[in-house]
C-alpha cells in the first residue's frame, strides 16, 4: 500500500504518519518504541514521548 511497515508476532503494522525529520536515520533499529491504543493505534518512541505516529494494524 506504499506505507512503511514492519511485522511482529504475525501482525503487520503500517506507519500512516511520517516520522519527524530530526529522528535518526536508523531510529527503527536503535530506539525503544512501543504501540498503544488511544482512539486508534499509535507508535511511540521513548526518546520523544510527546510524539505519536498513527499506525494501521493488519492481522
Amino acid at each position: 500500500m506504499g506505507y512503511p511497515r514492519f511485522e511482529y508476532s504475525g501482525s503487520s503494522f503500517l506507519l500512516v504518519d511520517p516520522w519527524p525529520e530530526y529522528w535518526s536515520d536508523n531510529w527503527y533499529d536503535s530506539d525503544d518504541v512501543y504501540i498503544d491504543y488511544d482512539d486508534g493505534y499509535y507508535l511511540y518512541n521513548r526518546r520523544y514521548p510527546d510524539i505519536r505516529l498513527a499506525i494501521m494494524v493488519t492481522l
